[in-house]
């Protein structure tokens, strides 16, 4: 579809100015439909934006939060993004707001499949604001190209909103979102700092989605890149 590209001079700018575009789609979704989705993703690069977020007085107690992926390991560890949303973005104001979590009481990503499916039912589709990541191989979310669940991942088919994957360049075994999930989205947002990722966005540009996933969310929906140096 296309790749509106918003550059800032600042990684401060960008906090600043994607906190209040954000903003202002919550509250936009808030008075048309009483209710507004966010879906947000781990890493260092958000932890300026949460904590932005959580400082701004909207009203969260209609604001649904979620999470595009999380590691399969306890909340407390360090390498949660349950964690790090819990610490960094359900404070202040936004404490208000509903969480759900993709990290259930089984032993595996996949037993928890159906329980992150049920946790979803009772929120409106589509998520009014989705948040991604990039890693330098062009996955996000947690849809690796060097798992064996890629091609689950990207079936445009799909009717399932998560997906247990195993990484083989990457720690520990995940819960995504899938493709289909991801693009049932009314605006989606491509969040990275530094040349590096910008290098990685024109490559994918060019890339099988097999190679680079993050090219399958750009070639069918409007994604707009906030990214700053």
């Amino acid at each position: 579809m296309a790749l509106v590209s918003n550059e800032f001079s600042s990684a401060e700018q960008l906090t600043a100015e994607f906190a209040i575009t954000i903003t202002e789609l919550l509250t936009q979704a808030i008075a048309d439909k009483g209710q507004a989705t966010l879906v947000v993703s781990g890493g260092r690069t958000p932890v300026a934006l949460f904590q932005t977020l959580a400082q701004t007085k909207i009203d969260w107690s209609k604001v649904v939060i979620t999470l595009a992926d999380d590691r399969w390991v306890d909340v407390s560890d360090d390498a949660s993004n349950d964690k790090l949303v819990r610490t960094h973005l359900l404070q202040g104001y936004a404490a208000a707001a509903s969480f759900i979590t993709l990290k259930h009481d089984f032993s595996s990503a996949e037993e928890a499949v159906a329980a992150c499916e049920t946790a979803l039912e009772d929120v409106q589709l589509p998520f009014d604001v989705v948040i991604l990541g990039m890693g330098e191989d062009g996955h996000t979310a947690s849809l690796f190209p060097c798992s064996d669940q890629i091609e689950q991942g990207l079936d445009l088919n799909s009717q399932a909103k998560y997906l247990a994957v195993q990484p083989t360049t990457a720690p520990h075994q995940r819960m995504s979102l899938t493709l289909p999930a991801i693009l049932a989205s009314k605006n989606i947002f491509l969040h990275l700092v530094g040349e590096s990722k910008k290098d990685t966005i024109a490559k994918a540009l060019k890339s099988s989605e097999l190679e680079m996933p993050i090219s399958a969310v750009m070639n069918r929906a409007t994604v707009n890149l906030m990214w700053a140096p």
